[in-house]
C-alpha cells in the first residue's frame, strides 16, 4: 500500500472511531461587488473534533462526512435566503441588494446557518475604484510546501498546521506594498482542499498577509487538473478591474497564468512566479517576472507603479534587489 493511501486508510479509520460528532459548516471567505455577493460553503453532517495530534486533526477534516440536502440559512447585509446542499454537500448562493439599493463597499461578515451549527465567513465588497485584483496561489508561493518533492508535500499536508507551516519568506510584505495608489483585492486559488479552508485562514492572519477570498479545490476525480481555471475565468468576469497573478513554477501555474492571460487578452497587469523548481524551461514563463526572493518581486512591482515605493524600501532595508530578466 503506497503511503498516501496509508494516509487515507488512516483517516477513514479515525473517522469511523467516534472522533467526529455534530454537524458543522464551511462557508468561504469571498469577494462581492455593489450589486451582489456570491457565497460558497460546505455542510459536514458530522464535524471533526480537534484531534489528539497534527496528523489526526488534517485527517478527520479531510474525511469529514458531507450532509445532502441540508436547508442552509445564509445571510449578508440584512438579506437572507435558503439552499439546499448537494451530493458533495457544497451550496452557492448570491445575494443581490434591494432594487435602487447596493452593498456597501468594505468588510462585512456573511453567516451561513443549518439545524444544529453556524459559521462566519468575511466579505469583502470591492469598491469601482479598487486599481486591480491579486489572484495568488497558496503551495510553494505563500507557503513552503515542497510540491515537487512528494515526501515533502505529504508532510506538510498530514503533519503541518497553521501554526508549524513554514511561510516564504518576505510574501506578507510583498503583498503589503501592493497599492497603486490604493490597495488592492486578494482572492487565494489554489490546489489546498477546501476542507483546509479554516487552516488555511489562520495561516494567512499568522503571517500577517492582507485579507483574502479563498478558493479551494474540491478533491476529486474531476479536479486532478484544469481546477484553478474556472475560478479564476469567474474572477474575472465578475469584476471589472485587471488582475495580477502570482505563482510557482514547481507545478503548472505558468502555464495556467498563460492561458489566462490569452483567453482575456489586456487584462492581466503582470505575472510573478516564484522560482520553486522545475524552472530550467525558459519558455515557461514567457512575458512573466520569475523571481527567487519576494524582494525581487517587491522591486519589479514598484517600478511598474503596481507597489509603493516607499514601501518596498521599509519593507526591505537590507536587500538590493535584482529582478531576474524576464522571459523572452
Amino acid at each position: 500500500m503506497n503511503l498516501p493511501a496509508r494516509f487515507l486508510l488512516l483517516g477513514l479509520l479515525l473517522a469511523s472511531s467516534g472522533a467526529l460528532a455534530g454537524p458543522a459548516v464551511l462557508l468561504f471567505p469571498a469577494l462581492g461587488r455593489g450589486t451582489g455577493v456570491f457565497l460558497q460553503g460546505r455542510v459536514l453532517k458530522e464535524a471533526p473534533t480537534r484531534g489528539s495530534s497534527v496528523l489526526s486533526r488534517n485527517l478527520r477534516r479531510l474525511t469529514a462526512p458531507n450532509w445532502k440536502g441540508a436547508k442552509v440559512e445564509v445571510s449578508f447585509q440584512g438579506l437572507t435566503t435558503t439552499v439546499t446542499s448537494g451530493d458533495d454537500g457544497n451550496f452557492e448562493v448570491t445575494l443581490q441588494p434591494v432594487p435602487g439599493a447596493t452593498f456597501p463597499t468594505g468588510f462585512y461578515m456573511a453567516e451561513a446557518k443549518v439545524a444544529g451549527a453556524s459559521a462566519q465567513a468575511r466579505v469583502e465588497v470591492v469598491s469601482d475604484t479598487t486599481p486591480f485584483l491579486v489572484v495568488s496561489d497558496f503551495d510553494d508561493t505563500l507557503a513552503v510546501t515542497q510540491v515537487v518533492k512528494k515526501a515533502k508535500l505529504l508532510e506538510s499536508a498530514f503533519f503541518k498546521d497553521s501554526d508549524t507551516q513554514e511561510v516564504v519568506a518576505g510574501m506578507s510584505a510583498f503583498y503589503g506594498c501592493l497599492k497603486a495608489p490604493t490597495s488592492p483585492a486578494f482572492a487565494l486559488v489554489s490546489g489546498s482542499p477546501l476542507q483546509f479552508v479554516p487552516r488555511v485562514s489562520a495561516f494567512l492572519g499568522r503571517h500577517g498577509f492582507p485579507p483574502f477570498a479563498l478558493y479551494l479545490r474540491d478533491l476529486g476525480p474531476g479536479t486532478l487538473s484544469n481546477y484553478k481555471q474556472p475560478a479564476i475565468r469567474r474572477l474575472l468576469q465578475q469584476f471589472p478591474q485587471p488582475v495580477v497573478l502570482v505563482g510557482d513554477s514547481g507545478e503548472k501555474d505558468p502555464e495556467v497564468y498563460a492561458q489566462i492571460r490569452e483567453e482575456f487578452p489586456g487584462r492581466v497587469k503582470a505575472i510573478y512566479i516564484r522560482d520553486a523548481g522545475h524552472a530550467e524551461d525558459a519558455s515557461r514563463f514567457k512575458d512573466m517576472i520569475l523571481f527567487r526572493e519576494a524582494s525581487d518581486a517587491a522591486a519589479h512591482a514598484a517600478t511598474s507603479g503596481l507597489a509603493n515605493a516607499e514601501c518596498v524600501a521599509t519593507a526591505f532595508p537590507a536587500t538590493a534587489p535584482t529582478v531576474e530578466k524576464t522571459a523572452p
